[in-house]
């Protein structure tokens, strides 16, 4: 691996830390308060795939006529993850997005999906629907990384705001507060994640960061800036989650 990634992962290891380490999770107490985490946390995994989208659309050719764009190598990087998280099975082997599995995971334990609905409905380019306040300053986050169509800084919110991200000891609380199985496809989600972030997704998101910064010391020093915020922005997130419940 690349020193300079050893580098920046020491960089943010306090800003990490204070995500794994949130008061939120020993406040879920409930399949209830997991519900209002859920409807608040799909907005992340929702603009996610947008940051993915973005990045294959700088990155590979996505119209036609069709002409070979940039390095074959970070082509084949990011479009193997995009396959995966674009297309991959839930637990009946349905080719879903992980999207779209959260979205059924939170119809089963009777979290509220018309507000993400009607959000998705509605976005555009040019329009991002506000949610609420801690919503809304998160996406703002991400879409501002996302309109500099800088592709390193892409790829670093892209990277370092990652699923893995979420400590194992919230898995085990959704599975505790599981008794019904009305938590079933969430668990799924999450160790499907987790699973694809710690087995493939994660060291080739760091491999394609690597060849976007290259030997450049301004990139690598923006893409730190960029992970950094991105970071503080999604503890600001569970900091108005974690409000909502008390």
């Amino acid at each position: 691996m690349n020193p300079k990634i050893h580098i920046l992962n020491s960089n943010l290891t306090k800003y990490r830390e204070e995500i794994v380490n949130h008061a939120l999770y020993k406040k879920l107490n409930s399949v209830e308060d997991i519900s209002v985490m859920m409807e608040y946390h799909v907005y992340a995994v929702w603009d996610f795939m947008s940051l993915l989208k973005a990045l294959q659309s700088l990155l590979t050719c996505t119209t036609s006529p069709w002409k070979p764009v940039g390095d074959g190598k970070i082509r084949q990087l990011v479009n193997s993850i995009v396959l995966e998280e674009e297309s991959d099975v839930d637990q009946e082997n349905n080719p879903l997005s992980h999207y779209e599995m959260y979205i059924d995971a939170m119809k089963q334990c009777g979290a509220n999906t018309s507000a993400i609905e009607s959000f998705v409905a509605n976005v555009s380019a040019t329009n991002i629907p506000s949610v609420n306040d801690g919503v809304d300053a998160f996406l703002n986050t991400t879409f501002d990384v996302i309109d500099s169509n800088e592709t390193h800084k892409i790829a670093s919110a892209f990277t370092f705001g990652r699923e893995d991200l979420i400590p194992d000891m919230f898995t085990a609380i959704v599975n505790e507060y599981n008794t019904e199985n009305n938590l079933d496809k969430f668990v799924y989600y999450l160790e499907r994640h987790i699973e694809l972030d710690g087995g493939e997704h994660g060291p080739l998101a760091l491999e394609l960061i690597s060849n976007l910064c290259g030997d450049d010391d301004n990139k690598w020093k923006e893409v730190e800036e960029t992970a950094i915020a991105c970071l503080v922005a999604r503890k600001k997130l569970w900091d108005s989650i974690l409000a909502n419940l008390n």
